[in-house]
């Protein structure tokens, strides 16, 4: 309980970093309504609700694992209930004829670093990360393993500890790629 104490000032001040620089990271090239990007680098969260396959935020980003290469990102749904939050994530890879010769995974779609999936309350002054469970694994997608078809949207899931009531909509750090801004939270 110490270490956390500890750490939150620390972690506070990384989300205060990370929302600073978010305006440096690129902007959303896709067109897209509904999730369109912003200025300054940052995806808002898109007006519709989750419900089956409608996304609650979008956008397309290039990738690292080819030239040309672009991603799909979609956050289909975040949804509270008791302690724990779960992130629902949608990547469909378009990958040249050129580079698609290789394994399609987030990790290399991201460029072969970590996938960092992150919530940022900018409430409450936080950034929560995946939790991880007795053994020390966290509950998550295993993002370097995880193969996606070209072309063809893959599923990854997040777990994280639910922001507080009152906290309805939050920011979503998704690899290095822009922050999706607003994205709600269903409970």
């Amino acid at each position: 309980m110490r270490a956390v104490r500890r750490t939150a000032p620390a972690v506070a001040a990384t989300a205060l970093i990370v929302a600073g620089l978010s305006g440096c990271l690129g902007k959303d090239d896709s067109g897209s309504k509904g999730g369109a990007a912003t200025g300054g680098g940052a995806v808002r969260g898109g007006v519709t609700v989750a419900s089956g396959d409608k996304p609650v935020a979008k956008a397309t980003f290039p990738s690292p694992i080819a030239a040309g290469a672009t991603v799909d990102i979609a956050i289909l749904e975040l949804k509270a209930g008791g302690r724990l939050a779960d992130l629902t994530v949608s990547m469909t890879p378009h990958v040249p004829a050129n580079g698609a010769t290789q394994r399609i995974t987030p990790y290399r779609l991201n460029g072969e670093t970590t996938l960092g999936v992150f919530l940022i309350d900018t409430v409450n002054l936080k950034r929560y990360l995946v939790v991880k469970d007795s053994s020390g694994h966290e509950l998550q997608t295993d993002y370097v393993t995880t193969n996606i078809a070209n072309d063809q949207p893959g599923q990854l899931s997040f777990t994280f500890a639910a922001p507080p009531k009152g906290v309805d909509r939050i920011d979503v750090q998704i690899g290095n790629w822009p922050i999706f801004r607003d994205v709600p939270i269903a409970r």
